[in-house]
């Protein structure tokens, strides 16, 4: 009885310790993935507490539940749109660029560790796909607002590429403890990973996204149903051969991309889901790593992981996308550095513990070592890599709260709230504001009083205003009480002026004084910047013409519907 209460104490402190070091991530810039690796570690039979945790087999399924959970919560917050201009590359990268990667790591690790072809080419498979816990968790806890083409094609990539992984990592243990099936039955258990993975992870995800939508349920019972069904397609993917991970991903998709009241209820609490599956997840995998046999490895682990983040990954990458996707050369160096690997690694180094394979150990601890030098080198620099390659777009003002109304079971209306910051907006009477003709002030907050806002009614700095209103309104609401510091840096990136996307080129042309060639003379401004693109455009993108970046600032239905011009 004792040992269940010291497990509590233990298990509690720990989480906490975890939580509130997310305050020391935020302030010193260190990953906070690396944090709780570091916790686990601390907590371990050589740390501070000494907690002996050897149990591969627990920490194998603790591995599978929690990475389900965070792909589940990333399909949920992944926006089909992305998928126009994100998901061609990384499909590419998580196949090929797997493939790749894996193979030059491979050959690098025979040569250092002195290992046959197949063990080396292990140990590739085996730190060969980036990870989804730790690409969400960075770029959505770093606050670095990629552009859409870089950031879906990193978001996806990380969704999708564990069933190449699995594959090979599988694979090569078989083959290692002379298990290995034909060519045939290799081909087919290759096709099952991704065809059934991916018939089960759409088709159930739409089936979980209509019976969400449809049921009228007790608000705390969404979350729990879809987690339910989202772990339900999860086990009958892996039961008949598919991969659970790339199921669970899709299914997640389905759902969140499917509009209703429950999406309200279900995103909060996978989010907190989420962060608890990535804490649990690394202090166990913390716990069970021996830090003597990892420093037995150091020097010759941090070689495989200096060539993976320095040779392997980005040759993968310039391979798989640059000659057949329109990226630009920041972009895909950005992509390159953010091949983040995480939990999917250490996880998969199990395999070769739990299969039999000789000195297993070996496996996991190179992957526990080039896990927390990629975390360390490519996650601690991830902020100043996008800033300095360009990737990044500014973050306007959003709302400081935002929630349903609960009126409408489609398009239902929201309660947005936003602190007045703008100095254009001081002294100014609310009727003069710009407002989107559907929404509406329901309230005003002024020195924490409330008053009843009328026509006449002047706003003041510091105010704080409840706004009632649909998601189409929130662009222009955002433009309203856009602060002056983000209003500085949209100017200083898009430009002071800015032109509407059907704009003909020719009026341009003469009022700017500028050349157009014959066939550029009927095209709209829109038509005229994607073309020069080369591709999908996005926001963010910018065609030097004439000495005037032309940038794109506004888009809507992958169209696009605003240019700014920055002379610099």
């Amino acid at each position: 009885m004792d040992a269940i209460y010291m497990f509590f104490l233990v298990g509690g402190s720990l989480m906490a310790l975890s939580i509130l070091a997310s305050r020391l991530s935020s302030m010193m810039g260190v990953p906070l993935l690396l944090i709780f690796l570091g916790l686990g570690m601390l907590a371990g039979e050589e740390g501070v507490l000494g907690v002996v945790f050897d149990d591969y087999s627990m920490a194998f399924a603790i591995g599978h539940l929690a990475l389900a959970m965070i792909l589940l919560d990333g399909g949920l917050r992944t926006r089909l749109k992305t998928f126009r201009v994100g998901f061609k590359p990384a499909l590419s990268l998580a196949t090929f660029g797997v493939f790749i990667t894996s193979a030059i790591v491979g050959i690098i690790a025979m040569w250092i560790f002195d290992l046959t072809i197949v063990q080396g080419l292990l140990v590739g498979a085996i730190v060969g796909s980036t990870d989804a816990a730790a690409v969400f968790s960075m770029l959505s806890g770093r606050g670095v607002n990629l552009n859409e083409r870089v950031g879906a094609t990193l978001e996806i990539e990380s969704g999708t590429n564990d069933p190449m992984a699995i594959f090979l990592t599988l694979m090569l243990v078989e083959l290692l403890v002379g298990d290995i099936g034909g060519p045939v039955e290799t081909l087919l258990f290759f096709l099952s990973q991704f065809g059934i993975g991916l018939i089960i992870g759409l088709g159930g995800g739409w089936l979980s996204a209509k019976l969400l939508r449809w049921l009228d349920l007790a608000p705390g019972l969404y979350a729990m149903l879809a987690l339910a069904l989202g772990f339900s397609v999860f086990g009958l993917t892996s039961v008949l051969g598919g991969s659970g991970f790339l199921a669970i991903y899709l299914a997640g998709l389905m759902i969140g991309n499917q509009p209703g009241r429950h999406l309200n209820f279900i995103l909060p609490v996978h989010d907190g889901l989420a962060w608890l599956s990535q804490i649990g997840l690394f202090l166990v995998l913390g716990l069970l790593v021996t830090p003597s046999e990892l420093w037995d490895v150091a020097l010759p682990a941090g070689l495989v992981a200096l060539a993976l983040i320095f040779i392997a990954r980005p040759l993968a990458v310039l391979i798989t996308i640059k000659p057949f996707f329109k990226f630009r050369w920041r972009e895909t160096f950005f992509i390159a550095w953010v091949g983040l690997r995480g939990a999917v690694p250490i996880v998969l180094a199990i395999f070769p513990v739990i299969g039999g394979v000789e000195n297993a150990s070996l496996y996991f601890n190179v992957a526990f070592a080039v896990v927390l030098m990629s975390l360390l080198i490519q996650g601690g620099s991830l902020t100043l890599m996008a800033k300095w390659l360009k990737v990044e777009v500014p973050v306007g003002t959003v709302p400081n709260r935002r929630g349903p109304l609960g009126i409408l079971p489609e398009n239902d209306f929201e309660l947005f709230v936003y602190g007045v910051e703008n100095q254009d907006l001081e002294d100014v009477p609310i009727r003069l504001l710009r407002f989107p003709s559907g929404a509406l002030i329901s309230a005003l907050f002024r020195d924490h009083t409330m008053l009843h806002p009328k026509g006449s009614t002047r706003l003041k700095l510091g105010d704080v205003i409840c706004v009632i209103g649909r998601s189409e309104d929130l662009y222009a609401l955002n433009r309203l009480f856009n602060g002056d510091a983000k209003l500085k840096q949209e100017r200083a990136f898009f430009g002071t002026f800015t032109l509407d996307g059907s704009a003909q080129m020719q009026d341009i042309a003469q009022a700017y004084g500028l050349t157009l060639s014959p066939g550029e003379q009927n095209m709209t401004l829109a038509e005229f910047i994607a073309l020069r693109v080369g591709g999908h455009p996005v926001v963010g993108d910018d065609v030097d013409w004439h000495g005037i970046h032309w940038v794109v600032s506004d888009m809507e239905g992958g169209k696009i519907t605003r240019v700014g011009l920055r002379l610099y």
